[in-house]
């Protein structure tokens, strides 16, 4: 028998917590959505007013992700994601208690706030948990997860919203995060060392990963923002969340007035995108180790289901507004949603390697780009309907035009040197 398979494998509680959370937080983040007919009809908003309130909440996610990732870097992911959990929490139930327009963009501008970091201190928790050839596989699980919670989640909302109004409704949502948070916050350790239940066989197969738990005071903030790599990695992931935010904003809106779908069925067909991307994201991270292996190089693999991934999505984007069918046309999408998700458990593995110690700070910066071409997304796709009147076709074919963008950044970007070293060739092939 394999020894390692005798092995306790403790570490893989880590993968479960961030799987469970990344469900709770998609359930809580596209919930909005799905409720956005009811609120706009009880609040009396606009569609540009309800881009601004879709828009708070990815403005204010980007703005904080950067302090949120190096704070965790600084004081470890346990205190951080319980600050992360609780805030947000709140703020998911406090969306049900607004009274206008005002009321509801600065909720949800500090629910924004409250979520930032919860993927970079996953991220942190991961480097120092687990070693560096199950990173990419736990990323991959964790956003196949998230992507399916949000696939559910609108079924979830037609469900609750049956039974109580979408006010009771954010309520509801808003206790999951606080169970979750007191969970985690008992078993977890910064240091798997201190961990009760962590062995020295287990310790010794993390290949040293705790020593990314350690402090640290002397992140290389003027490398990190004029490193033409960091640049290269986060113009991508700005167009992969440009195309991706579609589907948790305007999307159900878009299947009533443009596909004339009904209420349920939409919400049926609305999860298909977020449904079908997780598997794209599982795909990836299953698979990434296979194409290393394959090309021969984990730079080559990268690159490879990176580019094949944005370039795919603005294929099947640009082929599903060709589509009558509403429901065939949502399969594209989804299909789109796959290609997308290729890419994430690429980017973010790569913020683990290249990020090393300072993992939470590059990825928190990573996101905040992320977050900012989500908060793009829903106000352009309403200035884009405004001034065409109302074409759809058109705000499919930008997003398209912009996953292009980030396909061709990925041809450039160096996945594997860390933040701290040099680019050199010779640390090129160390890494490699």
């Amino acid at each position: 028998m394999n020894p390692l398979k005798r092995t306790p494998q403790t570490r893989q509680w880590v993968i479960v917590f961030a799987i469970a959370l990344a469900v709770i937080t998609y359930v809580d983040r596209v919930c909005i959505s799905q409720a956005s007919g009811d609120i706009q009809r009880d609040l009396n908003f606009s569609k540009e007013d309800m881009s601004l309130v879709f828009a708070a909440f990815t403005l204010a996610y980007g703005l904080f992700e950067i302090p949120c990732g190096w704070l965790g870097d600084k004081y470890g992911p346990r205190r951080m994601l319980l600050r992360v959990v609780l805030m947000w929490s709140v703020f998911t139930a406090a969306t049900g208690w607004v009274w206008n327009w005002t009321s509801m963009v600065a909720c949800r501008f500090l629910f924004g706030a409250g979520e930032a970091g919860c993927f970079p201190n996953l991220t942190k928790a991961f480097t120092i948990w687990l070693p560096k050839r199950e990173r990419v596989r736990a990323q991959g699980l964790m956003w196949l997860s998230a992507r399916w919670g949000g696939a559910l989640t609108p079924l979830l909302v037609v469900w609750v919203l049956q039974f109580v109004s979408w006010r009771w409704a954010f309520g509801m949502f808003g206790l999951l995060g606080v169970v979750w948070a007191f969970v985690f916050y008992r078993w977890f350790r910064d240091d798997p060392r201190e961990h009760p239940s962590m062995t020295p066989e287990e310790l010794a197969l993390l290949d040293d990963a705790e020593q990314n738990a350690h402090g640290n005071d002397d992140v290389p903030w003027k490398r990190l923002f004029t490193s033409p790599n960091v640049w290269l990695l986060w113009v991508p992931f700005f167009c992969m969340n440009y195309g991706w935010y579609f589907y948790i904003t305007w999307l159900p809106t878009y299947l009533r007035e443009a596909r004339g779908v009904s209420l349920t069925k939409g919400a049926v067909l609305a999860g298909l995108p977020l449904l079908i991307g997780g598997l794209g994201s599982l795909f990836s991270g299953l698979v990434a180790g296979l194409v290393a292996k394959w090309l021969g190089s984990t730079v080559r693999a990268r690159r490879t289901l990176a580019f094949t991934g944005l370039s795919g999505a603005a294929i099947m984007i640009v082929l599903s507004t060709r589509i009558a069918s509403p429901t065939f046309a949502m399969v594209a999408l989804g299909l789109a949603s796959f290609a997308n998700d290729l890419a994430m458990p690429v980017a973010w593995g790569t913020c683990m390697d290249v990020g090393g110690r300072f993992a939470g700070t590059l990825s928190g910066s990573m996101n905040m780009m992320g977050q900012l071409g989500g908060t793009l997304c829903p106000i352009a796709v309403a200035q884009i309907l405004k001034y065409t009147g109302n074409n759809w076709i058109i705000a499919f074919w930008v997003a398209a035009a912009v996953y292009l963008v980030g396909a061709i950044c990925w041809l450039f970007i160096n996945p594997v040197t860390p933040l701290d070293e040099p680019l050199t060739e010779s640390a090129y092939s160390r890494h490699n």
